[in-house]
């Protein structure tokens, strides 16, 4: 009985002193899942109107093409920020080109 609670009260100590560790997004993974999500959902939009055109209609392509190009503008922000955050050089030349893409996806419409 006398070692019960002695191992019953070691236990207690140790769970007091070390605390498990919370495992919590770092501020590298809310920037990368931010730049998946809104590449993802860019891409989604830019599907759908290209399905929308194949069936011949041209309904609010304009601003959900806006739309699609703000999101992988941010996307693309997104992603530098978690580079920065990482302490590692952006691959420059592929973001700019992606960049101007975006770019004159907005302003094309």
């Amino acid at each position: 009985m006398k070692i019960f609670v002695f191992t019953s009260f070691i236990v207690c100590l140790v769970t007091i002193i070390y605390p498990i560790e919370i495992f919590a997004d770092t501020a590298l993974d809310v920037y990368m899942n931010d730049f998946y999500s809104k590449s993802n959902e860019a891409t989604r939009i830019l599907k759908e109107i290209e399905d929308t055109l194949k069936e011949g209609s041209r309904k609010k392509v304009c601003s959900r093409q806006r739309e699609a190009a703000r999101l992988g503008i941010l996307a693309n922000k997104s992603l530098i920020k978690a580079f920065e955050i990482e302490g590692a050089i952006p691959p420059m030349q592929a973001i700019k080109a992606s960049q101007q893409r975006w770019e004159s996806i907005l302003n094309e419409c």
